[in-house]
């Protein structure tokens, strides 16, 4: 019989935008109101003065850093690496020690008075739309001694000693804002910003995109780059389960949407955890919002708290408004 995880880490589990602290005053979250009132919050030994919605990486995003071992900083937690061997590729090539980037094709969305990211799943790249652009887009990386890897449709990889050290905006921070916020300015990215330009032109009214917006779908016309680093050695994780279905909705701003999402979690999830603390099973819950990760553990039971039972009031909304 498989163990069940004991830590529930829910992602996107709030927002800071005043259409998603409007949405925050709808939620009713019963079984996630009784689950807190059977834990207490973990206090953190070393503060983060600086957590805010524009760390470069989202909250829990270092959380599960973090869990899995690695040692990095805000905007430098070596995802690209951990993502390309989950696609496949070797790290022994010839050039190997050499740092990951992820690069993801994407669309910009040029408005009025700003740029933003869209989410790139709403490309519905394919695979054969993806290696076209990959394969126009490659020679050019190779001109500059950047190694440039194809994993995915929508995850390239990038190798290239300027990596080490880059620290780069997740994607989960810039889709759907002004990328003014999040594009970075350190010395390494001049090239990388050259080879941007040269991407959207090389994509600029080709047959590919000339076709998709005949059809009425985004073009492809940029590259994200994130999760820079040297690869580390993964812990595993297997005691966590992380729940992702906020993510979609609420970086699209769709707040009922979101609203619906986290209804159905309260009543799988978070309802399945709350069964398994009433009944005795020491179980950990870890939200993360835009600005703060908390994580609640078993509540410490003395013999007058055994008495008075283990649940206290708390309000789920009150504490998301927290994150």
């Amino acid at each position: 019989m498989l163990h069940a995880p004991a830590h529930l880490l829910i992602a996107h589990a709030s927002a800071v935008s005043a259409a998603g602290l409007a949405a925050l005053n709808v939620l009713r979250l019963p079984n996630l109101d009784a689950l807190l009132g059977r834990l207490a919050p973990q206090t953190d030994a070393t503060p983060r003065p600086d957590d805010d919605e524009y760390t470069l990486s989202a909250p829990h995003e270092r959380v599960l850093a973090e869990a899995q071992g690695w040692h990095g900083a805000d905007g430098r937690w070596p995802w690209a690496a951990a993502s390309a061997v989950d696609d496949g590729l070797r790290a022994d090539d010839d050039t190997s020690g050499a740092p990951w980037g992820l690069i993801t094709p994407v669309h910009w969305h040029v408005g009025s008075d700003q740029i933003a990211l869209v989410d790139p799943a709403a490309l519905a790249l394919t695979e054969a739309e993806s290696r076209t652009l990959f394969d126009l887009l490659k020679p050019s990386f190779d001109a500059e001694g950047w190694s440039l890897q194809w994993g995915a449709p929508l995850r390239w990889y990038v190798r290239h000693p300027a990596l080490a050290e880059l620290p780069t905006a997740s994607l989960d921070r810039a889709i759907g804002r002004n990328l003014d916020l999040w594009l970075s300015d350190a010395p390494q990215t001049r090239k990388l910003r050259r080879l941007q330009v040269e991407a959207q032109m090389l994509w600029h009214e080709h047959d590919l995109n000339e076709a998709r917006e005949a059809t009425h779908q985004l073009t492809v016309n940029s590259f994200w780059l994130s999760g820079c680093g040297p690869a580390q050695a993964r812990r595993p994780i297997a005691d966590l389960a992380v729940e992702t279905r906020l993510r979609a909705p609420l970086l699209a701003n769709e707040w009922a949407e979101w609203v619906a999402a986290w209804h159905a979690l309260d009543a799988g999830p978070v309802a399945a955890w709350r069964q398994r603390a009433e009944a005795g099973e020491r179980v950990t819950l870890t939200l993360c919002g835009e600005r703060v990760a908390q994580t609640w553990t078993p509540r410490p039971q003395g013999w007058f708290s055994r008495l008075l039972g283990r649940s206290r009031p708390v309000s789920a909304v009150a504490v998301l408004q927290s994150l």
